[in-house]
């Protein structure tokens, strides 16, 4: 593959796909193209195709018909989470690399499905979880490897938007996506979470769900108000995650909550050695010379008053740059689809244990 372009066939036309992954391929023209277009609504593909695609690009609404062209080597899923399995599991079995987007898949049953395809065709699977390329968390990651933090026997993922409810496509609808915020924003910031903790190991979750705001008629929103009798998944949900080497982590998720201290993909991190936060900034904390301190990275790399350096890579073109070297080098992506699963497992398990009152224990 050293000299080919890889031929790039985007299954989902939407939302992410226009807003991430069709961009990022398209910054990445000396390495890729993008072949193929498929989605349930065809006028969507045509315009993805005379947006980002080669003059000889073709349109599908099948995506069966799509994995035919064996000249196609990667394929994006950007569909609803209901679809991300079975037309994963089918690319992957078609010969093709998949990225995917988040989360792995609306079950974890079904992401392990995607795991054991990806291990018996032997082709190579990632998910979307772009929020990993932030410069900040690449930071926060290197240290935590080389032992900044020491033992991190503590996690907070904080994904909480105040009112920030998606009310395009079917973000609302819990057949589609298998939850609300949970499964939409949680996931990153769970996933940046168990990444830099480098911990996968669960030994029991315990969870609950709220219904508090989701009946309300024209509701303060950013982006407009929701249709009540259409929004059929959580408006919050919170986790409390225990890790076999005794390690504790606490989930929380909103997209609708009275709270003004919001954040997202973010998390606080406590280890025997220091801790760190987010706070206007990478704010390190921890003890030197017998007295506390607290300190913050700078991230800008300018030195004069007028100029803040040169603009880091946005997470998603670094995610899509960082995807297409792994395959062109042979070597693993960032995010593994073990770890993946694991993610989609808590998630699950958080649910489950709203459901039925009790705590979740994994083998």
């Amino acid at each position: 593959m050293e000299n080919k372009k890889f031929r790039i066939g985007i299954i989902g036309c939407g939302g992410i796909a226009n807003g991430k992954h069709m961009p990022a391929l398209k910054n990445l023209s000396e390495e890729c193209e993008m072949v193929a277009f498929c989605d349930i609504i065809e006028e969507r593909a045509v315009k993805a195709k005379e947006d980002y695609g080669t003059p000889d690009a073709k349109v599908y609404v099948d995506y069966k018909e799509l994995l035919k062209d064996k000249s196609i080597d990667v394929i994006h899923v950007c569909t609803p989470n209901k679809s991300h399995a079975p037309i994963s599991i089918a690319a992957l079995e078609a010969g093709k690399d998949v990225m995917c987007e988040k989360p792995m898949a609306k079950t974890a049953a079904e992401a392990k499905e995607m795991l054991e395809a990806a291990k018996r065709t032997g082709r190579t699977l990632t998910i979307g979880y772009q929020t990993r390329q932030a410069p900040e968390m690449q930071l926060v990651k290197k240290m935590a490897d080389e032992g900044k933090f020491g033992h991190i026997y503590y996690g907070k993922a904080l994904a909480l938007r105040r009112r920030a409810v998606p009310t395009w496509g079917v973000f609302l609808n819990e057949e589609e996506q298998g939850g609300g915020p949970l499964i939409d924003i949680g996931t990153h910031a769970l996933d940046l979470t168990l990444w830099t903790m480098n911990n996968y190991d669960v030994a029991s979750v315990t969870g609950n769900v709220h219904y508090e705001l989701r009946g309300r008629e024209n509701a303060a929103n950013a982006w407009g108000p929701w249709d009540p009798e259409k929004y059929t998944v959580e408006d919050s949900a919170f986790g409390f995650i225990k890790m076999k080497n005794g390690a504790t982590i606490i989930l929380e998720s909103s997209w609708a909550i009275n709270l003004v201290d919001t954040r997202e993909a973010k998390y606080i991190l406590a280890g025997s050695e220091a801790g760190v936060d987010f706070t206007d900034g990478v704010r390190i904390n921890g003890e030197e010379y017998s007295r506390l301190y607290t300190k913050t990275i700078e991230m800008k790399t300018g030195s004069v008053a007028f100029y803040d350096g040169a603009k880091a890579e946005p997470p998603a073109f670094a995610e899509a740059r960082q995807w297409l070297k792994a395959l062109r080098d042979g070597t693993k992506p960032c995010v593994l689809p073990e770890q993946a699963l694991v993610v989609s497992q808590i998630l699950e398990a958080i649910y489950e244990s709203y459901k039925t009152g009790k705590t979740i224990y994994f083998d």
